[in-house]
């Protein structure tokens, strides 16, 4: 009995692992992708990079989807 559930907690132990190991890669990308390709008109890309910083994973999803598709379509990188 002991063996099923140090399997399933240790099955666990590796899920969320790597969850929290792809959400920092995801942070990663979106934090150098914000500083090296957000063009520099006013201070928008130092907001971006402070909310991208201070609420991680929620930051850079906001980034992903509603900030980089938009400048995807008016500066074509």
């Amino acid at each position: 009995m002991f063996d099923i559930f140090f399997g399933f907690s240790f099955l666990m132990l590796l899920i969320f692992f790597g969850i929290g190991v792809l959400g920092t890669l995801f942070w990663l990308w979106m934090l150098i992708d914000c500083a090296t390709k957000e063009p520099s008109e006013g201070n928008d890309k130092l907001i971006w990079v402070i909310v991208i910083i201070f609420t991680h994973l929620l930051g850079a999803l906001i980034y992903f989807f509603i900030r980089r598709p938009k400048r995807i379509e008016e500066f074509g990188r």
